[in-house]
């Protein structure tokens, strides 16, 4: 018998009937606080029909917390956006409203 386990966003196969994933070796996704963290801000077009958006990449934590810093974001420039795949996309050009609001906030900004 198979058993799909997931883990971590990894899926685990085992054909042992008696298998019990060890979620102590899971890796934790405990947030650093802001001073330790370097956040890359810059504009981007590409894919997205020419419109400007604002990218902000290499924030380290869980979902949730980085929701919420897009969150904040996103009320500071009054525009809308996401989060997807780790990075928090604003609508239209905010570097230097962004970086002076990461900077105040304690985040290293590039």
């Amino acid at each position: 018998m198979v058993k799909k386990i997931r883990l971590g966003g990894e899926i685990v196969y085992s054909t042992d009937p008696d298998f019990q994933p060890d979620i102590s070796q899971e890796a934790d996704m405990s947030s650093f606080p802001p001073t330790d963290q370097y956040l890359s801000v810059r504009i981007d077009k590409k894919h997205r029909r020419g419109k400007t958006v604002t990218l902000v990449k290499g924030f380290v934590g869980n979902e949730s917390e980085l929701k919420e810093l897009g969150k904040v974001l996103k009320k500071s420039c009054g525009v809308g956006g996401s989060v997807k795949n780790g990075e928090i996309i604003i609508q239209g050009s905010f570097v230097d409203k962004i970086v002076k609001l990461l900077v105040e906030t304690g985040y290293h900004v590039k």
